[in-house]
Parts: structure tokens; C-alpha cells; sequence
């Protein structure tokens, strides 16, 4: 926890990488009200668990709720376990289909594990909107419904598009804002952190809370963080993630994989750094530029750091220098062995066996893909068979997965 800080620094601190605070003078007064009263803050931030693991750009609001706890602040991990069963719109061109509840419950349970490597597990509140959204009856959600109009429902950007598209609309989308505005009733929260793209239920949340004779919490929106290819939002879908479980060696890669700017920006949303302190620790003194590559190579140590730890950062940072920088074969390479014969097994086969591809229709694609190395030489033909000769073959998948082969 800090040191007791007045409601304008309070301010200015949780201000810092957020998009936008709806409203600043009325966070400032909650601030003023916690120090005079002595009474915490609540934030409460929710995370449908859609998917079993989280990614950066989960950390992004994270870390500002981090930074609302090092405040000295009340922390709320709600678990969107009611919310998961109904599929939130946002971003969504048709209908999400349900998730069952041993998948949700098996969901959850992960994101419990994962989220501690940022926030503070003695200071942070893990709750379920199951809760109380799993006990209102049929008449409580008719009151709830009636609280919000369909006009106003329909002005949110997701939905007016699928209109105009002639694409459906289901009732149970329209209930997802409402059930998560009414968490912040139930939490009587004194803020709501999201993505700019929650901003309308974040919103809602706020015009509920009114209608329930409660203060309006207030909204604060994070960035949303681009994925590896430097355009897309974050997103397991896409292939474009850094997550939380990757492997060190994995992560670190990954994160040395992303573009210059790119890396300026998650270091600016993921690391807290100012810029200033980064151009005097990362300036060449005898050219007087930046050093790029140590700043990535200083980001990639530190979140491999966070979500693993130092030895393992260091090892990672390791890997890379070996296999990346001075082209060498990993130490830990997995290897296979095969008995020499007239017709060797199709390199495909052997991506499959290894483990380099899950599947022959991905290995195909590799190789395709130029993705394939044979002893350091591209292979682009998917009829390719391994060397038939006596040996050792190094065969390279991408830029972290290795093999070694051993004809005998």
C-alpha cells in the first residue's frame, strides 16, 4: 500500500494509462469522502470466464486495479459466472453460443490461479454474480427490465449495427447489460473499470444504480491492447496473444517477435514506465539513440518475470539469445529417434509425432508456409521425407520449436 495520498493525487495516479474517467469530479469527491471517513473505496471489475485462460491484454485493467489497491482501496474480482451463461454482445456481429456450466465452473477456477500474478491475493475480494443474480425472481428481473428502455438498449453501437444488417438481435442479449449493472447494485460499487469497449454497459451500470436510490459508481476505461501483429485487439481467436500460461521461453519470444512501436506501447500500459525514464536507461550514451532491442528485451524479462519468475526470466532471456540471436540448437531440444530403412517417414509425420505441429493438416501448412527447417535449410515441399542416412537432423518449426531427430 502507499503512503496516504490527498484525493487530487489519488486522482492523478489512477488517471495514469486510463482512456477516461466518467466523472473526475465525482471520483475526486469519493476520494475526499473515503479520507474523511476512513472507510475504503469499492471497485468492482468482472470477467466472464468465456475462455480458460487470460492474456495481456487482460492485464492492462489488471494493473490499474492493482494501482486502485496499492491505494489503499477495496478490490472486487467478480466472476461473471451468471453473466457467462448469457454471452456478452459487445464486439459480437450474431448470438454467442452458450457455454455449459462445467465449462464455466472450470473456467473460473483458472482465472482465480492466474489473476494473484498481479493482484494482491490478501487485499482482493473473489465473488461469483451468481450470487444474486441467480436469486432475483421472475418479478425481480420484470422491475429490473423496467428500469431501462429498449430505445435506449438499441443505441448501443453493437446492436444498431446487427439492426440495420438485418441480423437478430436475442432477448437474453439485451438482458447481459442490465445483469451487470445490477452486479454494481448488488456491490454498491464506488467504481467500475473496463475496456473501452464496456463503455456502454459501464454506463448503464450507472443510470441502474440511480434508478436504485444508490450513488452512480464511476467508470473508468482502459486501452485495448493490440496483439503480436501490431493491429488487431488481443484475442485468442485471433492467434494474436501473449497469455498469462505461455511457457517462458514461449513468452519471451512472442514479446521479442512484436514490432518497435508496438513495444513502446505495452511497455507504456504494461510496465507503468514514463518515457522519460526509459529514453535515459535505454540511450546509446556513444550514439545518443534509443537501443530498442534492450528495451524489448527488458519488457520480455520483466513479464516473463511477473507471470513466472526470475530464474525462469532468466533462462527464457537465455533460450532466446541461443537460439535467436546466435542461431545455436536449444539446450532442452526434445528428440526422437528412427530406425534407418529404403523409405524414410514424410517429414509431416514427423512434425506430428514430435509434437512441432498438432495435426498434418497444420504441418502441411508449415511447411507451405516456409515455417520449416531442415538442418538450417527451408523446406517447402509437404512430400519431403526425412534424410535417409545415418545421423542427427535438426528440424526447426517456426521460430521456438525444435527437434532432433537421431537415424540409427
Amino acid at each position: 500500500m502507499m503512503p496516504m495520498k490527498s484525493a487530487q493525487e489519488q486522482l492523478d495516479y489512477l488517471r495514469r494509462g486510463a482512456v477516461e474517467i466518467i466523472s473526475e469530479e465525482e471520483a475526486k469527491a469519493k476520494f475526499e469522502r473515503s479520507l474523511r471517513t476512513g472507510i475504503p473505496l469499492t471497485v468492482k471489475v468482472g470477467f466472464d470466464p468465456t475462455a480458460p485462460d487470460l492474456h495481456l491484454g487482460h492485464a492492462v485493467l489488471l494493473r490499474k486495479m492493482k494501482h486502485f489497491q496499492d491505494l489503499g482501496h477495496r478490490v472486487v474480482f467478480l466472476i461473471g459466472d451468471f453473466t457467462a451463461s448469457i454471452g456478452d454482445p459487445t464486439g459480437r456481429s450474431k448470438t454467442r453460443p452458450p457455454l455449459l456450466p462445467e465449462e464455466i465452473a472450470a473456467n473460473a477456477e483458472t482465472f482465480k490461479s492466474q489473476v494473484f500474478k498481479i493482484l494482491d491475493p490478501e487485499e482482493t475480494v473473489v465473488d461469483f454474480n451468481s450470487r444474486w443474480l441467480g436469486k432475483l425472481s421472475s418479478s425481480d428481473w420484470v422491475r429490473l427490465c423496467s428500469r431501462y428502455t429498449v430505445a435506449r438498449m438499441l443505441e448501443r453501437d453493437d446492436f444498431s449495427k446487427r439492426m440495420k444488417a438485418n441480423q437478430p438481435i436475442s432477448i437474453h442479449e439485451i438482458l447481459y447489460p442490465l445483469a451487470q449493472a445490477y452486479d454494481s447494485v448488488a456491490l454498491r460499487a464506488d467504481f467500475e473499470f473496463g475496456g473501452t469497449d464496456q463503455k456502454f454497459n459501464l454506463l448503464v451500470g450507472r443510470d441502474i444504480m440511480r434508478e436504485y436510490g444508490l450513488e452512480p459508481q464511476v467508470v473508468l476505461t482502459t486501452p485495448l491492447l493490440e496483439g503480436t501483429d501490431g493491429i488487431e485487439k488481443m484475442s485468442k481467436s485471433l492467434g494474436n496473444y501473449i497469455g498469462f500460461t505461455d511457457a517462458p521461453e514461449d513468452m519471451y519470444g512472442k514479446v521479442m517477435s512484436i514490432s518497435d512501436p508496438l513495444m513502446f506501447r505495452y511497455r507504456e500500459v504494461l510496465l507503468d514506465t514514463n518515457p522519460a525514464d526509459d529514453a535515459g536507461a535505454f540511450t546509446d550514451k556513444a550514439a545518443g539513440t534509443l537501443n530498442p532491442m534492450e528495451m524489448k528485451k527488458d519488457l520480455a524479462f520483466r513479464l516473463v518475470e511477473t507471470f513466472h519468475d526470475t530464474k525462469a526470466a532468466r533462462r527464457a532471456a537465455e533460450h532466446f539469445a541461443r537460439v535467436h540471436q546466435r542461431r545455436e540448437v536449444p539446450a532442452d531440444i526434445r528428440e526422437i529417434e528412427l530406425r534407418l530403412a529404403d523409405r524414410m517417414p514424410p517429414l509431416v509425420d514427423v512434425l506430428v509425432t514430435s509434437g512441432l505441429a498438432p495435426s498434418k493438416s497444420e504441418a502441411r501448412r508449415l511447411v507451405k508456409a516456409g515455417a520449416v527447417e531442415v538442418n538450417e535449410a527451408k523446406v517447402t515441399d509437404v512430400t519431403a521425407l526425412i534424410p535417409s542416412k545415418r545421423g542427427e537432423s535438426v528440424i526447426r518449426c517456426g521460430k521456438l520449436r525444435f527437434c532432433r531427430v537421431k537415424v540409427i
